[in-house]
């Protein structure tokens, strides 16, 4: 057994390590949860039935590996990622009322009305209206006041992270002490 095998065997054993874990971390988008541990559920009624974390795709697409001679790292590059994988809050700034604000008017503007004026009763308009009066009462929050961001941990270190990484090695180690020594 020589040197350049055994870094073959590592460098093997951590690629795997890197693509079991990856997916390991986008199916706790699909779970709605870290491993066993739960998301707080979204207070909005903004996109209903929709998963939490799972707007455009970004974040979940954001995850990355990559596969070093020392180990492998995860990390994102997307900018809110850090706030719901640790929680925190935000202060409300000027911008952001104003956001507040063009989100309000764009929903408003979404209503279906009568001939007469009046609003529909359809389910749509009905979505619309409650998505309106979220955007109104968020621009509405004073500057400075806080929004409070759950904690929505999807990347990091836990106990099923340390057993998938531990049944890699043995599983490597294994079939690598079993096929050096059959042949010979």
């Amino acid at each position: 057994m020589s040197n350049n095998d055994l870094e073959q065997v590592f460098a093997r054993i951590l690629n795997d390590i890197r693509v079991e874990l990856k997916d390991e971390f986008d199916r706790n988008f699909e779970r709605q949860g870290f491993f066993s541990e739960k998301w707080e559920r979204r207070k909005s009624p903004l996109r209903p039935g929709r998963a939490t974390l799972v707007n455009t795709g970004k974040l979940r697409s954001s995850v990355m590996a990559r596969a070093t001679a020392d180990g492998v790292t995860f990390y994102t590059t997307h900018p809110a990622a850090e706030i719901h994988n640790e929680g925190g809050e935000i202060k409300v700034t000027a911008r952001m009322r104003r956001y507040f604000w063009a989100r309000h008017y764009a929903a408003v503007g979404g209503f279906g009305r009568k001939k007469n004026g009046e609003l529909r009763g359809d389910k749509r308009t009905r979505q619309l209206s409650s998505e309106a009066a979220f955007w109104k009462y968020m621009a509405l929050m004073r500057v400075g006041s806080v929004i409070h961001i759950p904690r929505r941990q999807f990347l990091g270190a836990s106990p099923e992270v340390e057993k998938a990484v531990t049944e890699i090695i043995e599983k490597k180690l294994s079939e690598y002490f079993n096929n050096e020594f059959k042949l010979k």
